[in-house]
């Protein structure tokens, strides 16, 4: 079994990733081909749970390679505040920031972004992303739709959907840390 959480980024992504860490028979990896390009990018092992906000620009291909087999998991949080999220880490000095990317690359603008506009830049992001990943989903048998701040209604279903092997109380007790903030 393989699982793909797809996600708009800034939604708790490594926080699940760490939390699946305690899953005793599934690897976990958080943007772990990230950097692969061609057949190696998609190429995940069974048993495997991978959180990678990346996923939902590769969705074609993913259900060519995969198609209905995997559990799909859309991780959502409000998106205004993960639209605040990426305006605030605009100017983090990482080239492959995606929100710089799809303000310059995809949205196609030559000069920098104002201030001003920054924040709806960021909303169009987050309103793409989640798109995408509905449209992808909409024929998928093995999916569900899981919010950030329902953890504790969720993840233990989420496990029991695996059939996970570990602690998961323990996994829960990541989310009670933030990673990643900004």
């Amino acid at each position: 079994m393989r699982v793909f959480v797809l996600c708009t980024g800034r939604c708790g992504s490594v926080t699940l990733a760490t939390a699946c860490g305690e899953l005793t028979d599934f690897t976990v990896g958080h943007e772990s081909r990230s950097r692969l390009v061609g057949d190696e990018r998609l190429a995940f092992p069974d048993q495997h749970v991978e959180v990678d906000n990346r996923l939902s620009w590769f969705l074609g291909e993913l259900d060519e390679r995969y198609g209905d087999d995997p559990l799909y998991v859309h991780l959502r949080r409000d998106p205004e505040l993960v639209a605040h999220s990426y305006a605030r880490r605009w100017d983090s000095g990482d080239p492959a920031g995606i929100i710089r990317a799809f303000a310059g690359g995809v949205v196609m603008r030559r000069k920098s972004w104002p201030q001003e506009q920054r924040l709806e830049v960021s909303r169009y992001y987050v309103r793409t992303v989640t798109a995408n990943i509905e449209a992808f989903l909409a024929d998928k048998s093995r999916q569900m739709t899981v919010w950030l701040d329902e953890v504790e209604e969720w993840f233990p279903v989420f496990w029991e959907r695996l059939g996970g092997r570990g602690d998961c109380d323990a996994a829960l007790k990541h989310f009670e840390v933030r990673h990643n903030a900004s």
